[in-house]
C-alpha cells in the first residue's frame, strides 16, 4: 500500500495518533456540521483531555467510562483516555440508568463522559438515582450547560486541565506500553450480564492494520462511521482504522437513510461500513434512483448472514466496487475474519 500503511507501525493507540500526525498534516481527521479537525491539530485536541484527566487525579490503569453517541468529542474523549495511560469502558447507549451503573461498578471506573440529551432521554439524569460510588465524576460532553452533582460541562473540564503543562501530558502518552490495557468493552450479555473484555494497544493495532489493507482504506478516504463507537465496528474497525489510514473520520449518531443518502452526497463518502439493514434500507429508498452515491467505494458488512443476492445488488444498484464481509466478536478484540 501507499503511506496509508505508515502510521500502523506504531504499537500503541497515543503512538498512532503522533505518528498519523506527522504522516497527514492538514488532512481531516475528523468532520462533522459546523467542525473540522486536522491530524495536524489532532494530538493536541487530544492531549487537552488528557492533561484534564491528569489535573483529576486519573492515573495509568484508572477505568473512564465513555456513553454517548458517534461525535467528534467521542473520539477525543477516548484518545485522551488512551494518552493518560488509563482504560477506556465504552457504554451502550441504549442501556438504561441500572444497567450503565452496573458496568461502572464492576469496571470500578473513576470518571464517566456522556451525553446530556439524545433521543429524548436525559442521561445525566437517569443515571443519579442509581450512581455508584466509585464514580467520582461525570463529564457531560458538547455544548451541556449544566452541572451535575459531582459532575461539569466539557468545557468546563478541558479547562481544568490548563495546570497540568503539554509536556507533562505527552510524556504520559509515550509511557504507553504495546502490552497496556487499551479497552474494557463489555459483551452484549445474551446469556447472562454483560462481560467485560479486556484489550491491549499493540494486538488492536495489528489487527486493523490488515483490515485496513484487506479493504483497501487509504490516505483521504472519507469514512461515514455510522456503526456506534460503543462497538468494535465503530470504534476500532471505524475511526481507529481511520487513524491507520490517514482517513477522515465522519461521526453519524443514528442511522437514517435519507441522512445517510444526504450525507454521502454532501459529504462525498468513499467508505461506508455497516449491517445488512443499512444498505437494505438504502436499497429500497425512493430516492435510489436520482442519488449521487459516486463517491462510494468501500462498503464492509456483517453482524448477520449475507446473501449473495445483496453483494451483487450493491455492487449493481449502489456502485461499490469493494464488499467484504467481516466477522468479530468482542472477546477477541473485534475482529476474527474478513473476505
Amino acid at each position: 500500500m501507499t503511506d496509508a500503511t505508515i502510521p500502523a507501525i506504531a504499537t500503541t493507540i497515543p503512538a498512532l495518533l503522533f505518528s498519523a500526525a506527522r504522516h497527514h498534516g492538514e488532512r481531516a481527521a475528523l468532520e462533522e456540521p459546523g467542525r473540522r479537525i486536522s491530524y495536524t491539530e489532532l494530538p493536541g485536541e487530544a492531549l487537552a483531555v488528557t492533561r484534564a484527566l491528569i489535573a483529576e487525579g486519573i492515573q495509568p490503569g484508572d477505568k473512564v467510562a465513555i456513553w454517548a453517541p458517534n461525535c467528534i468529542d467521542w473520539v477525543l474523549a477516548a484518545l485522551g483516555i488512551h494518552c493518560a495511560g488509563a482504560v477506556m469502558v465504552p457504554i451502550n447507549t441504549r442501556m438504561k440508568g441500572a444497567e450503565v451503573a452496573d458496568i461502572l461498578a464492576r469496571s470500578h471506573a473513576r470518571l464517566l463522559f456522556c451525553v446530556g440529551n439524545f433521543l429524548g432521554v436525559d442521561y445525566p439524569a437517569m443515571l443519579a438515582p442509581v450512581r455508584p460510588a466509585c464514580l467520582g465524576k461525570i463529564v457531560v460532553l458538547g455544548d451541556w450547560q449544566e452541572a451535575w452533582q459531582g459532575g461539569q460541562p466539557w468545557a468546563a473540564f478541558l479547562a481544568g486541565g490548563a495546570g497540568v503543562s503539554p509536556a507533562e501530558a505527552r510524556i504520559r502518552a509515550e509511557a504507553v506500553r504495546p502490552d497496556d490495557i487499551a479497552d474494557l468493552m463489555f459483551t452484549s450479555g445474551t446469556t447472562g450480564k454483560p462481560k467485560g473484555v479486556m484489550s491491549a494497544h499493540a494486538p488492536t493495532l495489528r489487527a486493523f492494520a490488515e483490515y485496513v489493507r484487506i479493504i483497501g482504506l487509504q490516505a483521504g478516504d472519507r469514512y461515514l462511521v455510522v456503526n456506534p463507537f460503543f462497538h468494535s465496528f465503530g470504534y476500532k474497525a471505524g475511526w481507529i482504522t481511520c487513524l491507520i489510514a490517514g482517513a477522515t473520520i465522519l461521526p453519524h449518531p443514528v442511522f437514517d437513510a435519507e441522512a445517510v443518502f444526504q450525507r454521502i452526497e454532501a459529504d462525498r463518502i468513499t467508505a461506508l461500513p455497516g449491517p445488512p439493514t443499512l444498505y437494505l434500507s438504502m436499497l429500497a429508498h425512493p430516492r435510489l434512483a436520482e442519488a449521487d452515491l459516486s463517491s462510494l467505494r468501500i462498503a464492509v458488512t456483517g453482524a448477520s448472514t449475507i446473501p449473495p443476492i445483496l453483494i451483487e445488488r450493491m455492487r449493481r444498484e449502489l456502485g461499490i466496487r469493494v464488499v467484504t464481509t467481516a466477522y468479530g466478536l468482542t472477546e477477541c478484540g473485534g475482529l476474527a475474519t474478513l473476505c
